[in-house]
């Protein structure tokens, strides 16, 4: 890589946006994932009896988490909308119209009637906001790592994008306060709070994101006359094994989240290794620590490098699988915080601090918006329907599928990264080094 493909980064020391922006992208990332990631909470704990009753507890924990997945499943076509708006009409209309649409579906929910009330409606229901939830989660990503990445300084990548990534434990953290909170409440209070609350952030992050400036990469496309009429078809042709690896690398991360987060708040509570408030505790706990874990990971591959991260982080989750298990046998709920803390900090958040400027890295700028999304939401397909796999890998291995399956997904994350090209290694970062030595510094904005 030389010169030529270090200026498709934007400006050498940034904007002087570069901050705000980087924010603004964060505080719509934890909105998103308020969102998106309370319903995997609530999936776990409460829909399976609220919208699937009936049935003995397992058979409606898999309905529900059927349901979770279906929301992922629909994460693909979010980032193909999201991904081809962003490289034909830039990236920032495509971060207001996915939060606008992620609020009023997860308000929504909070508003659904139960099957008690109407029968097989109410499942019908949850799974069409669920579609909707996973269209506009979708559509987010790509906008919002792109708009951080593309204002950020060459050797500050990394760090920059690692706010926006931090955004994710926030929104987790947040979702567990609040059912922290409303599991005191009981009844159906206890799930629909948390997502009637949401709308409360919704309004705040839209003043946020709209103040938000756009992309220089994007103008400087536009201005170039180089916007792709079609650039899904684009990257698809000229960049599809760059795909293909961008979805392996992100199995790790998020399918292995779904086992050792998603999975798990549901195996301690049937389990009876820990009881909801313990677990929601742990899971608090975690996604403060994984806050500023996400940032330092994200500070560490501008030093080091986004593949040399993500091979060390891989190997680790292929060999935590069965520990992690065995750990939270032991019904000790400190051996359970230190579980999901290491799952967490570790296993997730330095992949996901590797992603936000690896991923955009990867493609050409002008179906980079489009490259990143896709590669980063297939994966969803597979992490979605996790859960319930893991479920049925417990009926008939007990938890050494589960186990073994985290390992696995590890496995194929470590494989990806050794395959994969190094974006920021010894050479770019010497080019960067010259690069800001005779380039004047961006004025700094707040």
């Amino acid at each position: 890589m030389g010169n030529e493909a270090l200026t498709m980064r934007g400006p050498v020391h940034g904007t002087k946006d570069a901050k705000r922006v980087a924010i603004g992208s964060g505080v719509g990332a934890v909105i998103e994932t308020y969102d998106f990631i309370g319903f995997g909470t609530a999936a776990a704990l409460y829909f399976g009896t609220a919208f699937f009753p009936g049935a003995d507890p397992l058979t409606g924990t898999l309905a529900a988490f059927a349901t979770l997945g279906v929301g992922f499943a629909a994460r693909p076509l979010g980032g193909i909308v999201g991904g081809h708006l962003g490289d034909k009409v830039g990236r920032k209309p495509v971060l207001v119209a996915s939060l606008i649409l992620m609020g009023l579906a997860t308000f929504a929910i909070g508003l659904l009637p139960t099957y008690e009330q109407v029968g097989l409606l109410a499942p019908a229901l949850l799974v069409f906001v669920r579609i909707i939830q996973g269209l506009a989660f979708g559509a987010e990503w790509g906008g919002a790592i792109l708009m951080s990445y593309e204002h950020a300084p060459w050797k500050q990548k990394g760090k920059y994008t690692g706010i926006v990534q931090a955004g994710f434990p926030v929104g987790l953290l947040l979702a567990n306060l609040v059912f922290l909170f409303s599991v005191q409440l009981g009844n159906e209070w206890a799930w629909r709070v948390p997502f009637l609350a949401s709308i409360v952030l919704v309004a705040v992050g839209l003043i946020i994101r709209s103040k938000v400036p756009e992309s220089p990469v994007f103008d400087e496309v536009k201005e170039h006359g180089e916007i792709v009429s079609s650039p899904i078809i684009e990257v698809i042709r000229t960049d599809w094994r760059t795909i293909l690896r961008g979805i392996a690398l992100r199995i790790a991360e998020t399918a292995g989240y779904a086992v050792s987060i998603t999975y798990m708040i549901s195996y301690l509570h049937t389990a009876e290794l820990a009881n909801n408030t313990e677990t929601l505790t742990a899971l608090c706990i975690a996604s403060g620590i994984g806050i500023f874990a996400t940032m330092a990971w994200g500070r560490l591959t501008d030093k080091i490098g986004r593949r040399p991260l993500y091979i060390f982080s891989c190997a680790f989750a292929v060999l935590f699988g069965i520990p992690m298990f065995l750990m939270v046998n032991t019904g000790m709920f400190l051996f359970v915080i230190a579980t999901i803390v290491l799952s967490y900090a570790v296993c997730q958040n330095s992949l996901a601090g590797a992603q936000g400027a690896w991923f955009p890295e990867l493609f050409q700028a002008k179906t980079r918006a489009s490259g990143a999304s896709l590669a980063y939401q297939i994966s969803a397909m597979v992490s979605g329907f996790t859960p319930f796999i893991t479920t049925l890998l417990f009926i008939a291995l007990g938890w050494m599928g589960p186990a073994l399956l985290f390992s696995v997904y590890g496995a194929i994350g470590l494989w990806a990264a050794l395959i994969t090209r190094e974006t920021w290694g010894k050479r770019e970062r010497q080019l960067a080094d010259e690069a800001e030595a005779t380039a004047s510094p961006a004025k700094v904005s707040i």
